[in-house]
């Protein structure tokens, strides 16, 4: 089948608060189609306000997966995340020429589009050893140890992301090789085309929008969701930007105010972050989210 005859995965990426959701629906009603969740806090059934899940008004109708389709005492990978996806998108371009992939994860976006690269299977005793040291000394002295042992992933990792940086030397102590050594490989051949797109705003309107969202979790109970969660505080989904703030504030590390201001604050450093690992991939096609809907219309000649 010729690359003009494959069915279309149009994905629409973002950062947090962007616009991603209210397009995405648009998307879907007008072609006729599902959405596919890519969102990695999003697959998490106890997480609901701190991960922005759209409502059932908001879906209005349209078919969503991926949401609420895990449980957070699950160790769900990028990895099992592809092989799910890609047997779902399987049966959905059975019925759909066209379905929707979204969310403002980029490695699980770039897993369901390009394939992720072949890493070592898990090794539990070295995983715990380094979450036994993070719990013990921080993120600096794992950060220390990447910078010495693997300076390539240093300069590229997430540092304030500490699921990437215990993977990163997880894979380097596990098998004696840098992390970033396992990176480079051909990547597989997909029978869809993909279409990117990546939504921006300004800076300074995306961070009121950010802060306007922030207030509205407030206002819906996030604090009680995180204090229930308190549990299961050291699972991977709540060591996250929107959980550990306020986790700090039940700790007693800081006031209420404080708090926010760290919420807003590093959901504001984690969309620019968002960002740049977007700006990585050239074939992403930068588009406000009031132009795309029509921009998307011609590019698929509808």
């Amino acid at each position: 089948m010729s690359p003009a005859n494959l069915p279309v995965l149009l994905t629409v990426a973002g950062p947090t608060a962007v616009g991603k959701t209210a397009l995405c629906v648009r998307l879907a009603r007008h072609f006729g189609t599902d959405v596919v969740s890519a969102d990695a806090r999003q697959f998490f059934r106890e997480l609901h306000i701190g991960t922005a899940k759209p409502t059932a008004e908001e879906m209005q109708g349209v078919r969503h997966h991926f949401i609420d389709s895990h449980s957070i005492t699950e160790d769900y990978s990028a990895g099992r995340y592809e092989a799910d996806c890609l047997a779902l998108l399987d049966d959905l371009f059975g019925r759909h020429r066209v379905v929707i992939l979204t969310g403002g994860s980029g490695l699980y976006l770039q897993a369901v589009t390009d394939g992720l690269d072949e890493l070592p299977p898990a090794d539990p005793a070295v995983r715990a050893a380094l979450q036994q040291q993070l719990a013990a000394t921080g993120l600096p002295g794992l950060l220390a140890e990447l910078a010495r042992l693997d300076p390539v992933s240093y300069a590229r990792i997430d540092r304030q992301n500490p699921v990437r940086v215990l993977r990163a030397l997880e894979v380097t102590r596990s098998s004696g090789r840098p992390f970033s050594s396992f990176h480079g490989a051909a990547r597989p051949e997909r029978p869809f085309q993909v279409v990117k797109v990546a939504l921006e705003r300004e800076r300074d309107e995306l961070y009121q929008r950010i802060d306007q969202r922030m207030d509205q979790m407030l206002q819906q109970g996030l604090l009680d969701e995180v204090r229930g969660l308190l549990p299961f505080r050291h699972a991977q989904a709540l060591q996250t930007v929107g959980y550990q703030e306020l986790i700090g504030y039940f700790d007693g590390l800081y006031d209420y105010e404080e708090a926010v201001r760290l919420l807003k604050r590093n959901t504001r450093r984690y969309a620019k972050r968002q960002l740049t690992w977007l700006r990585r991939d050239p074939a992403y096609q930068p588009l406000h989210p009031d132009q795309a809907f029509d921009a998307i219309g011609e590019w698929l000649n509808e």
